[in-house]
């Protein structure tokens, strides 16, 4: 509320009141509900943090830390409001809340032997830790670049520019209000996690920046990740399955939804790293604000990814510069072999409803010779496709792959059903915008696929007076 007072008035207000009164000890309680266990609260500047965004206050940080994770659970770590604390690498601990507090800032040391590993919070096996609060995490990313590249129009990265939070092993897990901010490479990366609420989560990073995914639950399972916002320049929400994490079993049961985002890659993803199967993932109520791909599946390896739900997305999908993957597909299914020794799994089982987009390119669910797609359903899914940027159209992106072209020259139609079985489209509708280059084609294209329901797509071909609306070949 505007008028609420701040978390330091109200300490001041509290001090005048009552004289002497120690407010913000490390070994005091907060006020908790009736019934509640009394959180314990270790301030780290009562561990020598210096809070003045100069001074490297990673041990002071990392002594409360271990304190609060040693003193049997209920803990918090305070990083309070109105302070800037620069810091390396940070290793959190399980029962703890890492919180935070206001304008509370965690700046990144941009010294890389302030840092042991990759990123700058790590946990492994941390159950029961939260990280919460409504202060901002710094990643500082233009510090780890050396120069913005005009001809490619993004940065350049340095030899070394760490993740802002890798959580490995972890369950229990929340993450809450918290602000990321200008993330040098991946922002928040769980590994193998269970039980994990990711709510209300702001990602602020550059959208020139390659590499700065939002967030990327990897081998997890039960997770919600709910009304965040996040803006930044590789895909923004994106399911994996790392060949390094595979010990951690199948990607499954994650939920996402009510989520605004804006990117220069793809904005709702899965893979393309598939070692072991992603399945029962649910994404729903998202707006895509820009992106180079709506939403896209990215089978490259030899799991398989099934009983996948997109529900009520809106997007706007457009070309990007070339070294970005993604040419301003709509939508984009694929099942490709990463080297053409790969053995790649299969995408089926896959439903679109209510989707409403805008974009340069085709739709595509596109199988392989190796891995045909099946059971896809469409309905009610609504797109119109246009020309509006500078860069040249009538590709395809297929990477990462050597197995076939990585850009394939390929005119565009509204939908391209390839190497497909099973594919239905119900009350769906496909129309053109008002610049329609002569590479934009027929509503769909079929090639090497079976039983493709299309009474169900209503629309004419970009240049009807050319092209037929359905085109089998």
């Amino acid at each position: 509320m505007k008028n609420s007072p701040s978390r330091r008035q109200f300490f001041q207000t509290g001090a005048k009141l009552a004289a002497g009164a120690a407010l913000g000890a490390s070994l005091g309680c907060m006020s908790t509900p009736p019934g509640s266990r009394p959180k314990r609260v270790f301030d780290v500047r009562d561990f020598g943090a210096a809070g003045d965004g100069t001074t490297l206050d990673t041990a002071a940080i990392q002594r409360a830390i271990d304190e609060a994770a040693a003193s049997g659970g209920a803990a918090q770590v305070l990083l309070r409001g109105g302070q800037r604390y620069l810091s390396g690498a940070l290793e959190l601990k399980g029962g703890i809340d890492f919180h935070l507090a206001e304008d509370a800032e965690l700046l990144v040391s941009n010294d890389p032997a302030h840092f042991a590993g990759h990123a700058m919070l790590t946990a492994l096996d941390a159950h029961g830790l939260s990280i919460t609060g409504t202060g901002r995490i710094n990643g500082r990313s233009r510090e780890f670049m050396t120069h913005f590249d005009e001809v490619d129009e993004w940065w350049r990265p340095k030899a070394f520019r760490p993740r802002l939070a890798v959580l490995t092993g972890c369950k229990d897990l929340v993450v809450r209000d918290v602000t990321f901010f200008e993330a040098p490479s991946w922002t928040l990366h769980l590994m193998g996690c269970e039980h994990v609420l990711i709510e209300r989560v702001n990602i602020r990073n550059q959208l020139d920046v390659p590499n700065c995914d939002g967030i990327d639950p990897d081998h997890c399972r039960d997770v919600e990740i709910k009304n965040c916002h996040i803006v930044c320049g590789d895909d923004a929400i994106v399911i994996k399955a790392t060949r390094e994490g595979a010990a951690y079993g199948p990607s499954a049961k994650i939920r996402v939804s009510d989520c605004v985002l804006e990117t220069q890659d793809s904005g709702v993803k899965i893979g393309t790293e598939t070692v072991q199967d992603i399945s029962d993932v649910r994404f729903e109520r998202i707006q895509i604000k820009t992106c180079c791909r709506g939403i896209c599946i990215q089978l490259r390896d030899e799991g398989s990814v099934f009983d996948i739900d997109f529900r009520d997305i809106t997007f706007t999908s457009r070309y990007f510069s070339p070294p970005w993957w993604g040419r301003g597909e709509a939508i984009s299914l694929t099942a490709i072999p990463r080297t053409p020794e790969t053995k790649i799994g299969t995408i089926h089982d896959v439903r679109f409803t209510a989707i409403t987009g805008r974009g340069e390119n085709t739709a595509r669910i596109s199988g392989s010779a190796q891995s045909r797609i099946r059971d896809v359903r469409l309905e009610k899914v609504n797109l119109t496709l246009d020309r509006w940027t500078k860069y040249p159209g009538g590709v395809w992106d297929n990477r990462p792959t050597t197995a076939m072209a990585a850009i394939e020259p390929h005119a565009t139609p509204g939908f391209s059903v390839r190497h497909a079985d099973r594919v239905s489209f119900h009350d769906c509708r496909l129309g053109w915008g008002q610049n329609r280059p002569e590479y934009f084609t027929h509503a769909l294209e079929i090639e090497d696929a079976t039983a493709v329901d299309h009474a169900g797509l209503k629309g004419l071909a970009a240049h009807p007076e050319r092209d037929q609306a359905v085109a089998v070949r």
